[in-house]
């Protein structure tokens, strides 16, 4: 899934949407002392009252919130996985009763109980639903509705919530006038921060694909691996983070961890580049040989096969691994490259990269940065100063 099929699913959660219909919903309370289930409950989403619709609708928005290959993951099934979660979710997407449903969604939870130990009570939450999508906008010339062809997408979408102790609190009553401890016992489900959750299948170009499920983690670059592989039967993933970082690591092991800003604004430029030319395609993937290429265009010297396969594998020992290009490049268009200096910290974008130059002056380390006007400091315009032609670039 890229973020715009997300997107459209994600604005589909709202109460009154005719585009969605959610048949149940299905939450089971587990006991932090022995994680075990204290309670579950089922009933159709309609019975709901309108504010409780709303509390869901904006938790379930949350668990298909985050960027890609940071909060959320597009994962693929392991093949011949025991008891396969694949299997599971297939089956409760494709029941049409009830019963089954839920039981099949108590197989899922009892995965997420073995060998684990929970610090808090936690209430997983299950909906099933259908959204449609009208195949093409309504014309205003034309009779026919928009709503006449759709596409149907059917999807299971699952919600992790911690539980929160209710707050102490002390009142003063008026009327005995005495001071008052208020105690609640109630604990409070915490629908704002999901710690995790998925949906599935994954849709792409509106057709369903039930190979994936998109999971979200709690945290940004931080997927649990053991919900990943034991509960969801899935493969491991890369995040961003790791991503970039395995990138930084080839590069530097090819150049020798030499580089000057301007070829390194070109490496960011290339990589850009790739992104645009492949923007209506799936999200572009680099290999050796597109890594080698890169570099090549960049300018980066002496850049050949043998030295890009064998720095993929020092650094991942895989020469055919693929890195994500939109996970290595720091977002084009803002000011995301940040440079600390113990004198001032500069925030730029890549493309302005260029203008930036480290240089050697009377023998000391200075971050030169070309302007196209007189700088401004505190309302005062900088007088530009000469200076001898003895720095090295």
């Amino acid at each position: 899934m890229n973020k715009k099929d997300i997107a459209n699913i994600r604005k589909q959660f709202k109460v009154g949407n005719d585009l969605l219909k959610i048949t149940d919903i299905y939450n089971v309370y587990i006991m932090k002392e022995s994680s075990e289930i204290y309670h579950e409950q089922s009933q159709p989403f309609e019975l709901l009252d309108e504010d409780q619709q709303e509390l869901f609708l904006n938790n379930f928005k949350k668990v298909l919130t985050g960027q890609l290959d940071e909060k959320l993951f597009e994962l693929k099934f392991q093949r011949e996985a025991a008891d396969s979660s694949q299997l599971i979710l297939h089956q409760g997407l494709l029941s049409s009763d009830v019963e089954d449903w839920k039981a099949q969604m108590l197989r899922l939870v009892e995965k997420m109980l073995h060998d684990k130990q929970y610090e808090i009570d936690v209430v997983v939450t299950f909906i099933r639903a259908e959204y449609l999508k009208p195949m093409k906008r309504r014309s205003e010339e034309s009779e026919q509705s928009d709503r006449d062809t759709v596409y149907s997408h059917a999807f299971i979408l699952c919600s992790i919530n911690n539980t929160q102790e209710p707050k102490k609190e002390l009142q003063f009553d008026y009327v005995e006038k005495e001071f008052r401890y208020n105690v609640k016992v109630d604990p409070v489900i915490n629908l704002n921060t999901p710690v995790a959750g998925f949906l599935f299948p994954c849709f792409t170009d509106n057709t369903a694909d039930v190979n994936h499920i998109l999971y979200l983690s709690g945290k940004a670059h931080e997927p649990d691996p053991e919900f990943i592989e034991e509960v969801l039967n899935a493969e491991e993933t890369m995040t961003a983070q790791e991503d970039k970082i395995v990138f930084e690591e080839i590069v530097k092991d090819i150049t020798g961890n030499q580089l000057n800003t301007a070829t390194l604004s070109n490496v960011y430029e290339e990589i850009n580049r790739v992104i645009q030319d492949n923007e209506e395609d799936e999200p572009p993937k680099l290999d050796r040989q597109d890594v080698e290429r890169v570099l090549k265009m960049s300018g980066i010297e002496e850049v050949n096969t043998e030295k890009v396969e064998a720095a993929f594998n020092k650094v991942i020992d895989d020469n055919t691994y693929e890195l994500k290009a939109s996970s290595i490049l720091p977002k084009y268009n803002s000011k995301s490259i940040k440079i600390s200096t113990k004198v001032a910290n500069i925030s730029l974008s890549p493309q302005d990269l260029k203008y930036v130059k480290q240089i050697n002056f009377n023998g000391k380390l200075c971050i030169m940065i070309e302007v196209e006007e007189d700088t401004i400091i505190e309302g005062f315009t900088m007088i530009p100063e000469a200076f001898a032609n003895n720095q090295d670039s």
